[in-house]
């Protein structure tokens, strides 16, 4: 399907190298008068872009951004965009399984979304996508195409429920229908993503079988997914990594309009001057500047008694996930020494798919912590993910292991995985092998 008329004319060489706007100011991601007359996943414009490692390193692959069709958290139409990826000089007319990778963005901030920050000129320091840049080079150079969407939403709702597996799911609809691909619909589909990007590729599994269930998705690798969101604000509330939870909280405002009540009854004039600090920060920020921020401080009534109440109770259910089941094969790996996600509510994410009857893998690891544990998981992820594209039986069951790392298999894959960040650094190509 061919993008609306309004489509956004490609760039010329020069205007490539002009510093993009973010998102919130860039005409391109607005949505037209007739959105609620498209279907999900429907491209409304497309454009090529040029891509760069921190902002700063040209990359040598083909990439566009396509804003699409999408559905909020209420169910209302919205406009939302997705960044997708083939190696440099892929021939569209082989065909090549897709992978939808989300990104850590943990922030609210436009200058964290894909969409921004890995073009070539953004500014996005103490953001995490443009780190993770160097990741997807391994899976570019397998040939797979990538498609890389704001999942968040341009109002930056992280952790709300749903939406995010929504704008994901149309990004790969979209995907599979923009030409320069060659993609096709029974083109094998993955979703892949770690810590905030492992929540959002959970809610992309749990929505798919309801929200799209004509996509080919062959699996979903799940890393450090979050699992309950809730406890996992409680538990950092207070502590050097109090400003996640303190972004949550920022981000979940907008959708949330119980919860907004409750900040406007309850906080105090500096925690909302706070929370509204956070808008602008980014995820390196937030840590910094909220270390060990406690909302009692914020708050004229206890903590304890504030989350008690019905508004606060009902998003922290809606924010819960495993309450509805994948159907395809998922595989979940997590830390038992996580500084920030509690092992405790993986397993419970975990036990919750297979007692709906989910077909999952749960690698458990015993040396890492949570920032460790996702380039150390990466190649797990990928060789996996690689053996759900070629038609592999799926398999099953819970492991604890000392490392990932210490499998042949993933040992070879550092050693892709080491050139694929070499390459990114220097701007080589990143060709399929």
């Amino acid at each position: 399907m061919q993008p609306l008329p309004d489509q956004a004319p490609a760039p010329t060489a020069d205007a490539k190298h002009v510093r993009p706007l973010l998102p919130q100011d860039d005409p391109f991601f607005a949505p037209p008068a007739e959105l609620g007359l498209l279907a999900p996943g429907e491209i409304i414009r497309s454009r090529e872009v040029e891509l760069a490692f921190l902002g700063l390193i040209p990359q040598q692959v083909s990439a566009w951004q396509l804003v699409y069709r999408s559905t909020d958290l209420h169910g209302a139409p919205e406009a939302a965009v997705t960044t997708v990826v083939l190696p440099e000089g892929a021939d569209p007319d082989v065909p090549r399984p897709l992978l939808a990778y989300q990104c850590a963005i943990d922030a609210i901030s436009g200058k964290a979304f894909p969409s921004y920050s890995m073009r070539r000129g953004a500014r996005s320091w103490g953001s995490i996508p443009p780190l993770e840049f160097s990741f997807l080079a391994g899976m570019l150079r397998k040939g797979w195409a990538l498609s890389i969407a704001d999942h968040e939403g341009l109002l930056g709702r992280f952790g709300a429920a749903r939406e995010p597996g929504y704008r994901v799911l149309d990004g790969i609809r979209a995907a599979l229908d923009f030409e320069a691909l060659g993609l096709q619909d029974s083109t094998p589909v993955g979703i892949m993503g770690y810590s905030g990007g492992g929540m959002a590729s959970s809610w992309a599994a749990e929505m798919a079988p309801s929200y799209a269930p004509e996509l080919n998705i062959v699996g979903a690798a799940l890393g450090a997914p979050v699992g309950d969101p809730a406890q996992t604000f409680i538990r950092l509330n207070g502590t050097f990594h109090a400003g996640l939870p303190a972004m949550v909280v920022a981000g979940l405002r907008s959708g949330y309009p119980g919860l907004s009540s409750v900040i406007h009854e309850h906080a105090s004039f500096q925690g909302r001057k706070r929370l509204q600090r956070l808008e602008k920060c980014s995820t390196l920020g937030a840590v910094v500047h909220h270390r060990g921020d406690d909302f009692d401080n914020y708050l004229d009534a206890p903590l304890a008694d504030v989350l008690a109440t019905p508004e606060i109770q009902y998003v922290f259910g809606d924010l819960r996930l495993g309450q509805n089941i994948p159907t395809c094969p998922i595989l979940m790996t997590q830390a038992l020494h996580d500084q920030i996600i509690h092992v405790e509510d993986v397993d419970g994410q975990h036990d919750r798919y297979v007692e709906g009857g989910a077909t999952v893998r749960y690698v458990r690891d015993r040396f890492s912590e949570h920032l460790s544990l996702h380039p150390l998981a990466l190649p797990l992820m990928i060789n996996w993910m690689a053996d759900r594209f070629a038609g592999k039986p799926a398999p099953s069951g819970t492991r604890t292991v000392f490392s990932v790392a210490l499998s042949i298999r993933s040992l070879w894959g550092y050693v892709g995985m080491v050139s694929g960040v070499v390459r990114t650094v220097a701007g080589l190509p990143l060709r399929g092998r």
